[in-house]
């Protein structure tokens, strides 16, 4: 028979932390967090005994072999069930009363365990604990419980949030009797915790400072910061138990600012940029036109579609398996892969303008491997731009002789800090369909390529791409088309050929690969061939997925004719959203080609309004905001029901508009930030 044990601590421990991966583990003066803690609780006068609640995952070993180290009680339950693993460790080891510590608090105070324990034992209640009404600094958070409370939670406990979260509902449960244990004077803005690397810092800072005593009392602490406030200055800004009511994309998002530079690799996936603390941020899975995120919840994408990616939807059976085919056989050798000349004769044969082919994977890449081959045949330097290519010195450098050139074609007053000072004048920006101040560019600037979009948000008017190519044709100009977003939208090939305009060089990206990174510089020979007489060369370029998911991906929308399909669908959407801005008297600017639709409302709120849109269709399981990449998948079922959502949405703000709602009030989160290639004038 096991001895029923009267209090116990159980410490909620597992290495995968969404913020700060194995933070228990990392040391202070060769002592682990989790170690520090164990310590620490050692020296309470009513505890009985202290197990560790880890978790099954494989990582949660680490925590395994150091409780077998130090001869500690654990158990190994449900990672995601917190709740479960609570109360299955309690029924093992037979205890009568919990103290819940987490394992994030290594300076939890013994004397303020036993404090509490008295409280709930003097005064005869169900829960008790210092984090009702917070007082404590966070980082010293107790608290204790029956079993026989924790055993009702558990049976009863259906949802997500509650199985997380151990005692919340306890907390907000009414019929339950609590004790709430607070301090004269209100600490709770001090962190003593770990959630970040920034938190660790602090504490390692805080305990050399008293020459890494373990046993410093929570007194003493106090009596510091009241003495040092600005000491703890840097995690000041973190607001308590926020995760709580964060989604599981919005903690990876924290944890990933704190490691990667900028959080993520494409801006465009900024969470920021459409949800501040709701986008779901990072996903599971994808299929069609369907995004699990990492709760498992399922969204439509009604919006970026991998950002313009995925015409034939995520993860398209057939493209993935001509690819998991050539993983078999690897996907990169010693030697070339034959699919990138028979890739290279396909696009020839879609433009016939154009005589030979150069491969990348990011469309970056190839806009600057474009302008290497310009300058290369051209012998001259100087760019003359329109439109947005790419994140490359060549392109930000027209901001170093004004910070506001690319203001109308990427971000506003973008820094261009790393960008040699010496490219300064080198890359000047015009305007799309302004033909004049093209032309006075080059004959002022000694232009040598002219690089554009060929359209985007407005048609060429008045013959402007003809007269750009009759330009460049009589100033001996190379003239570039970037077709990385336009390509295979509203044709099958570049946009170009239907406006019968032919570039000497032109890029395809995004859609060529549905998904997998494949971009590629058409183009005629004799420019061409002056790669020859310079150096662009990358190990990954020569990787077969690519030409693979090419191959496949231009197979299945010649068969299908994809971009009839996706220009129907957004028409349909272009001509809802004029229905709905007639319907309710908003002022609405619609753009962009067929396939690649969006709008900006021409009102003072219009960031506010956008970010109203993303907040309100997330509700409803609809990835959407102002743009829409249109892919085969968006059929009549799914349009009616975002024109519905977005139907409701547009009448509340025709309401903000008429001064009956306020859009502040109906925000729940601050409004998103501001994006490349943002159009909107009215923010």
């Amino acid at each position: 028979m096991v001895k029923e044990i009267n209090f116990a601590a159980i410490i909620q421990a597992r290495y995968n932390s969404k913020r700060f991966e194995g933070k228990i583990l990392k040391k202070i003066n060769n002592k682990s967090i989790l170690e520090i803690l164990i310590n620490r609780l050692k020296k309470s006068k009513k505890i009985n005994k202290i197990i560790i609640a880890c978790s099954k995952n494989k990582n949660d070993k680490k925590i395994i072999n150091l409780c077998k180290k130090l001869k500690m009680a654990y158990f190994v339950g449900s990672e995601e069930n917190v709740l479960e693993r609570y109360y299955k460790t309690a029924k093992k080891y037979k205890i009568k009363n919990i103290v819940r510590i987490t394992s994030d608090c290594p300076l939890v105070d013994p004397s303020i365990v036993d404090n509490l324990i008295n409280q709930y034992l003097i005064n005869k209640v169900d829960y008790a604990s210092n984090i009702i009404n917070p007082t404590f600094p966070d980082g010293f958070d107790v608290e204790v419980l029956s079993f026989e409370i924790l055993k009702k939670r558990f049976l009863l406990s259906r949802s997500k949030f509650e199985k997380e979260h151990v005692t919340t509902n306890i907390i907000k449960n009414k019929k339950y009797k609590k004790y709430s244990l607070e301090l004269n004077k209100n600490y709770s803005n001090l962190r003593i915790t770990i959630d970040t690397k920034n938190d660790l810092q602090i504490l390692e800072k805080l305990l050399k400072r008293f020459n890494y005593n373990l046993n410093i009392k929570f007194q003493e602490i106090i009596e510091f910061y009241s003495k040092n406030k600005n000491f703890f200055r840097e995690n000041s800004n973190f607001i308590r138990n926020s995760e709580m009511s964060l989604n599981t994309g919005q903690k990876l998002w924290i944890r990933a600012k704190n490691i990667i530079p900028g959080g993520t690799m494409l801006f465009s996936k900024n969470p920021d940029l459409q949800l501040p603390k709701k986008w779901p941020a990072y996903y599971s899975k994808a299929k069609k036109c369907y995004i699990w995120d990492c709760d498992g919840k399922k969204f439509t994408d009604i919006g970026l579609m991998g950002v313009g990616t995925n015409i034939l939807g995520y993860s398209n059976k057939d493209v993935d398996k001509q690819v998991k085919r050539a993983v078999d056989n690897s996907n990169l050798s010693s030697l070339n892969c034959v699919e990138q000349i028979i890739l290279a004769e396909k696009l020839i044969e879609i433009h016939p303008w154009s005589d030979m082919a150069r491969f990348t994977r990011s469309g970056g890449e190839a806009n600057a491997v474009a302008i290497r081959i310009a300058r290369s045949y051209s012998g001259k330097d100087n760019v003359a731009f329109c439109g947005y290519h790419g994140w490359h010195d060549w392109y930000l450098s027209a901001n170093l002789s004004n910070k506001n050139n690319l203001d109308k074609h990427l971000l506003k007053h973008l820094s261009v800090d790393g960008v040699p000072k010496k490219l300064k004048s080198t890359s000047f920006a015009f305007d799309y369909n302004d033909f004049q101040g093209l032309k006075r560019l080059v004959d002022e600037k000694n232009i040598g390529i002219i690089k554009m979009e060929v359209e985007r948000n407005e048609k060429p008017k008045d013959n402007f791409l003809q007269k750009v190519r009759d330009l460049a044709n009589k100033k001996n100009i190379i003239l570039i088309f970037d077709e990385c977003t336009s390509g295979f939208r509203s044709n099958f090939g570049g946009l170009h050929l239907n406006y019968r305009v032919y570039p000497d060089l032109a890029i395809l990206g995004k859609a060529l690969g549905n998904g997998y990174a494949i971009n590629a510089i058409i183009g005629k020979k004799d420019i061409m061939k002056a790669v020859e007489n310079t150096f662009i060369s990358s190990t990954f370029w020569t990787e077969k997925i690519g030409y693979v998911a090419a191959l496949e991906t231009l197979k299945i929308m010649e068969k299908i004719k994809s971009w009839r399909t996706i220009s129907s669908i957004g028409k349909k959407i272009r001509f809802n959203w004029q229905r709905l801005s007639r319907k309710y008297s908003l002022n609405l600017h619609i753009q962009g080609i067929d396939a690649l639709p969006n709008f900006y409302f021409k009102l003072n709120k219009n960031n506010y309004y956008k970010t109203f849109i993303c907040q309100e269709m997330l509700k409803r399981n609809i990835l959407s905001s102002n743009s829409v990449y249109a892919c085969i998948y968006h059929n009549d079922k799914i349009l009616q029901s975002y024109f519905e959502t977005l139907d409701e949405i547009f009448s509340k703000i025709k309401k903000c508009e008429d001064d009956k709602y306020n859009i502040n009030n109906l925000l729940e989160t601050d409004p998103s930030i501001s994006g490349i290639r943002d159009y909107k004038k009215f923010i």
